[in-house]
């Protein structure tokens, strides 16, 4: 079990970065990390990180046993999965890493609902928009709201959000109501998401695209204090309908250019690290929020 041991704080080192963040994922001390990192390279006789007060680097042969390790602890996970009862009540520790107002307006009564089946997983949650590290903060799962790019991660789709274009009653008895999206230039002002382009993409059902740039009343990087800003009338705002929906419903925002396309639309995913054996606690929650969403409709 100690070589087990020794093999897991291995993997655990070169994923975190530093034996300082392996110690605190693994929730340890760091001079406990150290003497299984010298323990191993000890019996076999070669080092495997070369590490100085503030850098720490792999070997050749760190590299090699690396992947190598990999391999045995999949290989161990597959046989322990191989025997163990599959109806057994799950338990462990779930770490996942959620959009702030979408994790708060839609995840809570899924992950309590899955809570509920299985009340001996723990789930950490962190709300939160930055894109986590997850092989270097210890996360098993995030959920992120965007456009797929290439990474070293999976990804499984569990839901889509659109772009919706809405204004207040009362901002638009101000400002008029827009038909076209050249109507927009016509006095209108703008609520911008921080990291949102510009210009303002829609497309009419010939399929032509139309690029608006309208004057900024305010820039933010939280889509609920946006949405806010646009039940006050302080402009127009273009948010996922997951966010805006609810104000929609009960009338306080105004949904705007219903037969044009706002921007493309976006895939929410389950994204977690390419492993071929991930814990069944964890790939039971991704199918578990899969289903739940699957066919879901936020507007």
């Amino acid at each position: 079990m100690q070589n087990i041991e020794d093999l897991n704080t291995f993997i655990r080192i070169v994923e975190a970065g530093s034996i300082s963040a392996a110690a605190e994922q693994l929730n340890t001390v760091k001079s406990a990390v150290s003497q299984r990192l010298s323990r191993l390279e000890s019996r076999l006789g070669v080092q495997l990180i070369q590490r100085t007060t503030r850098t720490q680097s792999l070997t050749d042969a760190g590299h090699q046993y690396y992947h190598s390790a990999i391999e045995i602890v999949e290989k161990m996970a597959a046989a322990e999965a191989g025997v163990k009862n599959q109806n057994q009540a799950l338990a462990g520790r779930i770490k996942l890493a959620v959009p702030q107002s979408f994790g708060l307006m839609h995840m809570s009564q899924p992950l309590r609902f899955f809570n509920q089946q299985h009340p001996e997983v723990v789930l950490n949650v962190d709300f939160n928009d930055r894109q986590v590290d997850l092989l270097h903060e210890g996360f098993d799962l995030a959920v992120r709201v965007s456009q797929l790019v290439d990474s070293n991660l999976v990804a499984k789709k569990i839901a889509q959000t659109h772009m919706i274009l809405c204004a207040s009653e009362k901002y638009l008895q101000r400002h008029g109501r827009p038909k076209t999206p050249n109507d927009l230039r016509q006095g209108h002002y703008k609520l911008k998401y921080a990291q949102a382009k510009n210009n303002w993409e829609f497309k009419d059902q010939q399929g032509k695209t139309h690029l608006i740039n309208l004057p900024t009343a305010m820039i933010a990087n939280n889509g609920e204090f946006m949405c806010d800003a646009a039940i006050d009338g302080q402009g127009l705002v273009l948010l996922p309908d997951f966010i805006c929906s609810a104000a929609i419903h009960r009338g306080q925002l105004v949904r705007l250019l219903p037969d044009y396309i706002c921007q493309n639309p976006l895939n929410i995913y389950a994204i977690y690290p390419p492993n071929k054996h991930l814990p069944r606690r964890v790939r039971l929650l991704i199918e578990f929020l899969a289903n739940y969403f699957a066919g879901y409709e936020f507007l």
